[in-house]
């Protein structure tokens, strides 16, 4: 593609470049630790030149299992990164002043050699943090390391670790997307009857909304067997009782019971503001989840559920009727949630 970029593009992606001045004020990456002892969870955010959240707790904790205290200085990026990003901004740009296709795919190439070099500083330092222990700690399990994950969920003893981008980490996979979609589009709008020039800025943005619908939390299946109650910490062994509590933070709670569910929301361990959704099993198709909102839920001693609340859920009125006896009673969430206490 040697043709210069259109009018439309070389605004995209001087917004895109422009939007990057956001990382100087928003954190990029977050860790969050969840365990019994701390069910509201610890959070390390991670800025482009600083640390904040509960590192003084979470570095209390490490002591104890011969990891490194966490600090600014074990992080020479730092010092460097403002740099990186502020080289970003500018030539993001000029490439939209330019409106040059080949500075644009130099801009491209560059981004994605910084992506990945950034992500394996993170796994090195991870592995570094996460094996190199001290050998006189407390507490020593041989054969056993704590490297954090890369992105995603791991279990590090009886902590839940969770490793996703923070605000200022999307602001930058998502200026990288658009100046992706602004190449792309472009590609296409120099091949004859492919798109039209004006179809520029629709297309960047579908294209942006469909990469982010894919980072969002989302429900996982049960595991029979392997998973447990958030709630009662028993292990989950029917799949068709139960919900999930899904969490800002992308922390996936699961619960074996409904009852387990509304005691777990009533100890306010939880506030309402950090839910990002709460679900319940589809009794007819197991691992389907409904919004319990949505749901219609029937209460039966012939149910048997795990722990008890004998009540399961169903999409519909229709097949909600079809489990109703004459010892039945079928409720809305709202009244069973209040009928828990």
């Amino acid at each position: 593609m040697k043709k210069d970029l259109s009018i439309p593009s070389r605004i995209l992606v001087a917004f895109a470049s422009g939007a990057l001045i956001m990382v100087f004020f928003l954190p990029v990456w977050r860790i969050d630790l969840f365990a019994p002892q701390y069910p509201e969870g610890l959070t390390m955010n991670i800025w482009i030149n600083g640390l904040s959240g509960d590192v003084d707790i979470i570095n209390g904790l490490n002591h104890y299992i011969g990891m490194k205290h966490i600090t600014v200085a074990m992080f020479p990026e730092f010092k460097y990164l403002p740099y990186v990003v502020l080289f970003f901004i500018i030539l993001g740009m000029l490439v939209a002043l330019s409106g040059k296709s080949k500075f644009l795919l130099a801009y491209l190439g560059l981004t994605a050699i910084g992506g990945i070099l950034a992500m394996y500083d993170f796994y090195t330092w991870g592995y570094n943090y996460g094996h190199n222990l001290d050998p006189t700690a407390p507490i020593q399990v041989p054969g056993l390391f704590y490297q954090p994950p890369l992105i995603g969920h791991k279990r590090l003893l009886n902590f839940d670790a969770y490793s996703f981008p923070h605000v200022g980490g999307w602001v930058v996979i998502g200026a990288a997307a658009l100046a992706f979609s602004v190449w792309l589009v472009e590609w296409y709008r120099h091949r004859p009857g492919r798109l039209r020039a004006g179809s520029l800025p629709v297309v960047a943005t579908l294209l942006i909304l469909v990469f982010l619908s894919g980072c969002a939390v989302k429900p996982q299946p049960f595991e029979a067997g392997k998973d447990a109650c958030a709630f009662c910490k028993m292990g989950i062994t029917d799949t068709r009782f139960g919900g999930e509590i899904l969490t800002k933070k992308g922390k996936v709670m699961k619960f074996d019971d409904l009852q387990c569910m509304a005691g777990y929301l009533h100890t306010g361990i939880l506030s309402e503001k950090d839910i990002a959704q709460k679900l319940t099993i589809n009794y007819n198709a197991p691992n389907s989840f409904l919004e319990v909102e949505k749901a219609f839920f029937v209460k039966s001693d012939e149910l048997k559920s795990p722990m008890g609340s004998n009540t399961a859920a169903f999409p519909d009125q229709t097949s909600a009727n079809a489990h109703i006896n004459g010892n039945a009673q079928k409720n809305q969430w709202d009244s069973f949630y209040h009928s828990i206490q």
